[in-house]
């Protein structure tokens, strides 16, 4: 099972972070700082599995990464989970994500924050991996913007015309 989804830049800065365990804040900002440490740390020609670290359950969690330009994307996993099978699913994640924002880059994951969220519920939702099939992964993306699309947007009270009613005095 995933326990907890990390994707953080070079500088340690925190883009996105979805837990699926329950861990106290500032438990899980020390987990962040910890994974970090561990992550990139390491060399770009090692292995891309590492123990979890002290606060995230040591021996019996893994954490598996890629590092894309400026992005760490780390998934902690049980030992239930395949090694692979998560390298794999960071690889259709992140080119998910890059054919739903044409060349994905740092930025869009700070300023569509939504849609990275949306994206990786349809991948991943309550640890478990729901699909791993891009192109129904993009279709899902793109009916939900269409939907959003179609639905009339809300006006501002000033946008409204106003209707004067006049009542008849008694």
């Amino acid at each position: 099972m995933i326990k907890a989804i990390l994707i953080f830049n070079n500088h340690g800065k925190p883009r996105l972070i979805r837990f699926y365990q329950y861990f106290a804040e500032d438990l899980q900002q020390q987990i962040i700082r910890e994974t970090f440490h561990l992550v990139s740390k390491r060399d770009d020609n090692v292995c891309n599995f590492l123990e979890g670290g002290s606060l995230i359950g040591g021996s019996d969690y893994k954490l598996i990464y890629r590092h894309y330009a400026t992005l760490y994307f780390v998934f902690c996993v049980d030992s239930s989970e395949s090694e692979l099978g998560i390298l794999d699913l960071i690889q259709v994640f992140v080119e998910t994500l890059d054919k739903c924002f044409e060349n994905v880059c740092e930025l869009d994951l700070i300023f569509h924050m939504d849609k990275v969220h949306y994206i990786l519920q349809e991948v991943v939702m309550g640890g478990m991996v729901l699909e791993t099939n891009m192109n129904e992964i993009v279709g899902q993306v793109e009916l939900q913007n269409r939907m959003e699309k179609s639905e009339p947007t809300s006006r501002s009270p000033s946008a409204v015309a106003c209707q004067v009613i006049t009542l008849p005095v008694m």
